[in-house]
């Protein structure tokens, strides 16, 4: 199967518009690249924890692909879409864990997987992405950069790839983007 940017785009499209056989094929051909994707969110979290990689993947997949208002541009932007959808899963799970603890109604997501986000990790989900909030409206650019690596686990050549930059523009924008982030949450 050709797994070319060109192909890709046109599976969306159609996927978009219905087509089955085009979800089915598409999802063939990106779906290790997703699993990646939601393996680096969850990279380094205790195992005994609800939420999982394949959940996260196949929620953000659900999302994403069956939106009709989606515009398709490329490759690119649909894996720039998946990192900001996976961002909002982790952020909506967080949030609702937090509303869990004060009393709010609980939720069990089922899956088979080994790794999982840990209660830990949950406020900082939360801060990362009040302070992503902040740093889109000061550098966009960065933003895209911090939720692709952070919430997509995308690494700084693949990042690079899909907002067609520099590997080294990329590393100093990364740099620069987790200082900011440091200072903003008071890490060393």
């Amino acid at each position: 199967m050709d797994a070319s940017p060109g192909n890709i785009t046109a599976l969306l499209l159609q996927a978009r518009d219905g087509d089955t056989t085009a979800e089915e094929r598409l999802l063939s051909l990106v779906y290790d690249d997703l699993r990646r994707m939601a393996h680096g969110c969850m990279r380094g979290e205790r195992a005994n924890h609800t939420l999982q990689p394949t959940a996260l993947l196949h929620e953000a997949w659900i999302k994403l692909v069956r939106d009709s208002e989606i515009d398709w541009q490329n490759r690119a932007h649909f894996f720039a879409l998946t990192a900001r959808s996976m961002r909002r899963i982790l952020v909506e799970y967080a949030r609702a864990r937090g509303s869990s603890k004060r009393g709010g109604q609980r939720f069990r997501v089922e899956l088979r997987d080994d790794l999982t986000i840990s209660d830990d990790a949950l406020d900082t989900i939360l801060f990362v992405d009040d302070a992503l909030q902040q740093l889109l409206k000061w550098d966009p650019r960065q933003a895209q950069i911090v939720e692709m690596r952070y919430f997509g686990g995308l690494t700084e050549d693949e990042i690079a790839a899909v907002l067609r930059l520099s590997t080294r523009t990329v590393k100093r924008e990364w740099s620069m983007a987790r200082a900011w982030l440091a200072a903003k949450l008071g890490a060393v």
